[in-house]
């Protein structure tokens, strides 16, 4: 309630109504974590789900509905829940507290693998089974609340965005594969007895497509599994680089992305913590280029050691595979520093050299080693702690926790995998850039204040650069929040689309010239 509009002391008797009966919905919740056993949990979920989602959505309506359209971020940096302040830290703690609780201790959340589920979990068993015919698990439970935040949180930041057309349509793209593609179809799947499959998690965010259990279950599935599994490779060779190169990263990280798609909805009061300091910016590329290395060299780790393990099932040797995969690594390394090696910092060719040796040495000690081990690691072992320190500790309880402390997309910027690899391509390959009119600039900073991504867009927007950033989603909000129409998403030629030498203000530039040239 405190994310969707004005501070307490202004809401209205509607806006009153709506908070209390919310609260009703969210006390359900916690009576049923205090193992409180309700009669009819089938009526008492729908009455806590039903309450908490007509509560926000009518308190968000009643805080946005006959103002003049708009971005209406008023004494957001005054609001304790949105400035580091006690309820900002209270709601921190409460986050992460459950999301440590969720990944490594459901059982206190009710959870049974031996019998009846208890607790929470338990309220959820009537809509696990209408959806997949099973007991509900942590997973599930988790999986309703964030698809429910997003919806309502999603209704909430239309209402507040919707004098803007491309953020009303991105936000109903998020929500929509949200629902449909990561909650209700792989239960579904379950369901049918197929394996679960998220059709929009692609490697290496979804770090588990090539683990053996998932390769098993794929193969034992017949045809269909095997076309999950096609598809997965195909998201990651053929679709991801053409969807980049036509739209930049923002057709995943803004339109399609579970984690972004919460970041953008139920994240969004949150957007203006987001650190801008240029240290913070240099800590962010070497943190997740570091978590991809980690993912690639985990899941090559991983695919090598099933190989050697299934030997006789697959014309895929071990030997083959691995040094198949040096040789990709090689070859894409080789054309980076041929072709674009002008367009990256001194910074980003030693780091992409050091990690290419990285990973070439751990492939040559696992050849020449002659088993299965990463550095006298078992491979398996390697993706268990990826898992734990990445896929729960990272991407769970500091990426969605520490929301009201470190803005909404920590785990966009520091380390997701997927985001990393997006962003090369977008830097390096995409047609999409944020245009900028450096003359009609004012320098009112509202572009940088509320870039989640810690950009600073002034900086750009003052001196008329494209704005062309590896960690840019093209969310589109420091579009929308300028008053002067400065910044415009665009898809266009690659040439001349990298423009940080030319300075549109002062007469250090002939602009007739200038303007001759990109005209041509």
């Amino acid at each position: 309630m405190a994310m969707t509009g004005e501070s307490p002391a202004s809401i209205s008797t509607i806006q009153k109504i709506a908070t209390t009966a919310g609260l009703i919905g969210l006390s359900i919740l916690l009576l049923a974590v205090a193992n409180v056993s309700f009669p009819n949990k089938a009526l008492f979920l729908s009455l806590s789900l039903g309450l908490i989602s007509i509560g926000t959505i009518v308190f968000a309506v009643h805080a946005y509905n006959g103002k003049h359209a708009g971005i209406k971020n008023d004494g957001v940096w005054f609001k304790s829940m949105t400035n580091r302040g006690i309820l900002g830290w209270i709601a921190g703690i409460a986050l992460t507290l459950f999301y440590i609780i969720l990944y490594w201790f459901p059982q206190y959340l009710g959870l049974n693998a031996e019998g009846d589920n208890t607790g929470v979990i338990a309220l959820f068993d009537p809509l696990s089974r209408i959806i997949s015919g099973n007991p509900a698990s942590q997973w599930f439970v988790y999986g309703t609340l964030y698809t429910l935040a997003i919806l309502i949180f999603g209704f909430k930041f239309i209402l507040k965005y919707r004098h803007n057309r491309y953020e009303v349509i991105r936000t109903i793209s998020v929500m929509f594969f949200q629902t449909a593609f990561a909650f209700i179809i792989p239960e579904i799947l379950a369901k049918l007895n197929e394996p679960y499959y998220d059709f929009k998690n692609i490697w290496p965010l979804n770090y588990d497509l090539f683990a053996g259990y998932r390769i098993d279950g794929f193969l034992s599935a017949g045809n269909l599994g095997v076309l999950m599994l096609i598809f997965g490779i195909i998201s990651i060779f053929v679709i991801t680089p053409i969807l980049t190169y036509r739209y930049g990263k923002r057709w995943y990280c803004s339109w399609v992305c579970g984690c972004g798609g919460l970041a953008e909805t139920a994240g969004d009061p949150y957007r203006h913590l987001s650190d801008k300091s240029q240290f913070a910016w240099k800590v962010e590329r070497w943190v997740i280029h570091s978590v991809l290395v980690f993912v690639t060299v985990m899941t090559i780790a991983v695919v090598y050691s099933y190989l050697g393990e299934n030997a006789d099932r697959f014309w895929l040797t071990k030997d083959l595979f691995l040094w198949g995969m040096a040789g990709l690594l090689t070859v894409i390394f080789s054309l980076i520093m041929i072709f674009k090696r002008n367009e990256l910092a001194k910074d980003a060719k030693i780091g992409a050299i050091a990690y290419l040796a990285i990973i070439l040495g751990i492939i040559s000690i696992n050849y020449f080693g002659g088993n299965y081990n990463i550095f006298f690691f078992d491979a398996y072992k390697l993706r268990e702690w990826y898992g734990f320190l990445i896929g729960a500790a990272f991407s769970g309880v500091i990426g969605v926790g520490f929301y009201p402390i470190f803005g909404s997309r920590v785990w966009c910027r520091f380390g997701c995998p997927m985001a990393a690899i997006l962003g090369m391509q977008q830097r390096l390959f995409s047609k999409f850039r944020i245009t900028t009119n450096g003359g009609q600039c004012i320098s009112c900073g509202n572009c940088s204040t509320y870039c989640e991504m810690g950009i600073d867009v002034r900086a750009y927007a003052q001196k008329g650069q494209n704005i062309v950033r590896s960690s840019c989603v093209g969310c589109g909000i420091c579009s929308a929040v300028c008053p002067r129409g400065v910044l415009k998403l665009e898809n266009a030629s690659t040439k001349n689309r990298i423009n940080s030498e030319e300075v549109l203000l002062g007469n250090d530039v002939n602009l007739l010239d200038l303007l001759n040239q990109k005209s041509e």
